[in-house]
């Protein structure tokens, strides 16, 4: 399929940190998105429910409600702890194979497992796309990651949902508005809606997960100059952890990008680890990243949006006093900032 015209079904999830699979799509997708389906605002536009997206869209209530703007796709565009599936899907699910749309999903649970969807989907000739399903052809991490021509940059978090991928991507957009080519590395499942390629690396067995981050860099687009490198996890997310490092560790990044949400003071799920300070977790990073190549934090990305303008200006500001590293808030439009940082330190 060429490009998609998505319908997004984040019912009862649209405003939370869940929904981020819909929430990057609708910011970033370069797809047409004809509606997004949740009850509780229906009847509304994205652009008023959450103009922060950049992007219009009718709330529909039901799947046969937004038939007549004929989608392509349905995508499951929440994130759930664990990857599970709402049960209250499954009927929109069928409905929307009934009629002829691909099932695009970024969940844990696979819709290729269930024989039901499966019967369905074959029966009308419809895709069941499970975008966290890795592919079968990864190698074990062999350090050519440290033989590519490209530099790469990767971003590191201090918890999950501080906007790693977020910083990433507007990193790589400012890199390439200098005149640099730039290419975003995209290594979860909204990462890859967005990019068009990638891995979803959290699904890959976890001896093989260093060798799939370095796939992706070696998989890279050969007239690239820089790779941004999408961050995962956190090591102080005691459920993320492996995935944080065995990233850090595949990708073999020569400059770091921390990302933090201002105020934070521990993770944001059980069990609650508290976190340390900022200069501690940078120093941390870069040790891990030393054990396969020596990696400086260039620069911090603040998530500043619950704070309004005038209290994400006073936090950066704060924030690049107290460690005296370059420091920016990327939804408000600091990306140009953040790559300047990158870039003197490549």
């Amino acid at each position: 399929m060429s490009k998609r015209a998505w319908l997004i079904l984040a019912d009862g999830h649209l405003r939370e940190r869940n929904a981020k699979t819909a929430h990057g799509v609708l910011r970033y997708s370069r797809d047409d998105v004809v509606a997004v389906l949740d009850r509780d605002h229906a009847g509304r536009d994205i652009a008023e429910v959450m103009p922060e997206l950049r992007r219009s869209a009718p709330i529909v209530a039901s799947v046969a409600e937004a038939l007549v703007l004929e989608p392509t796709s349905l995508l499951l565009g929440v994130a759930t702890p664990g990857g599970w599936m709402p049960p209250e899907w499954r009927t929109w699910i069928l409905e929307a194979i009934d009629s002829g749309l691909e099932i695009v999903n970024g969940l844990h649970t696979m819709l290729n497992d269930d024989p039901e969807l499966l019967a369905r989907a074959a029966e009308r000739g419809v895709r069941l796309w499970d975008v966290r399903q890795p592919p079968a052809d990864i190698p074990l991490f062999s350090g050519k990651s440290l033989t590519i021509p490209q530099r790469v940059v990767a971003t590191v978090g201090s918890d999950c949902a501080v906007g790693k991928k977020t910083t990433a991507i507007e990193i790589a957009a400012a890199g390439r508005a200098s005149g640099v080519a730039t290419e975003f590395i995209a290594t979860g499942q909204t990462g890859v809606l967005i990019a068009g390629k990638g891995i979803a690396i959290d699904r890959v067995i976890a001896d093989f997960l260093s060798g799939a981050a370095e796939k992706l860099v070696l998989d890279a687009e050969p007239d690239s100059e820089v790779l941004v490198v999408e961050g995962q996890g956190s090591l102080w997310h005691p459920a993320y952890a492996g995935v944080t490092l065995g990233l850090l560790h595949g990708t073999a990044p020569e400059v770091l990008v921390l990302c933090h949400h201002a105020g934070r003071e521990h993770i944001e799920e059980p069990p609650y680890t508290r976190l340390p300070a900022l200069e501690e977790m940078i120093s941390t990073y870069e040790q891990m990243a030393a054990t396969v190549r020596p990696a400086k934090v260039a620069c911090i990305s603040l998530h500043c949006g619950h704070l309004g303008t005038e209290g994400a200006r006073a936090a950066v500001a704060e924030m690049e006093e107290r460690t005296g590293l370059p420091t920016g808030d990327v939804w408000s439009g600091d990306g140009p900032k953040l790559w300047d940082a990158v870039s003197e330190a490549l």
